[in-house]
């Protein structure tokens, strides 16, 4: 399976967190959540959202960002924002890479993103439109790195059973 992992710096929507969690069950990618959060993780909107698949996720949180850094030592990160200069297609996502997002309100702290130049990616917009909802985000991000790892064992077809009319 591919070892993708998706971070989320400081998530505020609940819903948001269980939509995310919910595709990466389905695409057996790593949630990783950087506190605080901005609820709690046994509300009913983040389960609601995830739906019965959060028991599955494998999820692990982390007192701050520092704390990320120090458990995930070497770790390639490419970093979500509007702020950067490479759209999220240039980039070659190595299988055990991590692709963080920031929080809804504010996306990642700039101080962060100026350390890391050349691994932020954005995701083509037109006008002045602020952001795209996070899970939305996640969802285009996450599956060009999955297409990139060739869906590395997923299901790649589906079964369709044709409906017979008497």
């Amino acid at each position: 399976m591919a070892d993708l992992n998706i971070v989320l710096f400081e998530p505020e929507i609940p819903a948001n967190t269980g939509n995310i969690g919910r595709t990466c069950v389905a695409t057996g990618t790593r949630l990783h959540l950087i506190e605080p959060l901005g609820f709690r993780l046994n509300e009913k909107s983040i389960k609601r959202a995830g739906m019965d698949y959060w028991d599955d996720l494998d999820v692990t949180r982390y007192i701050n960002y520092q704390d990320f850094l120090e458990k995930n030592p070497g770790a390639k990160i490419y970093m979500a924002t509007t702020k950067a200069k490479h759209i999220y297609t240039e980039v070659q996502y190595e299988s055990d890479c991590y692709i963080m997002f920031g929080k809804e309100s504010a996306g990642i702290p700039e101080e962060i993103l100026v350390q890391n130049p050349d691994t932020s990616i954005r995701i083509p917009m037109i006008g002045d439109i602020r952001s795209l909802n996070l899970s939305n985000s996640v969802a285009i991000v996450l599956y060009e790195a999955l297409r990139q790892n060739r869906f590395n064992h997923m299901q790649l077809e589906g079964d369709l059973h044709r409906l017979q009319w008497k």
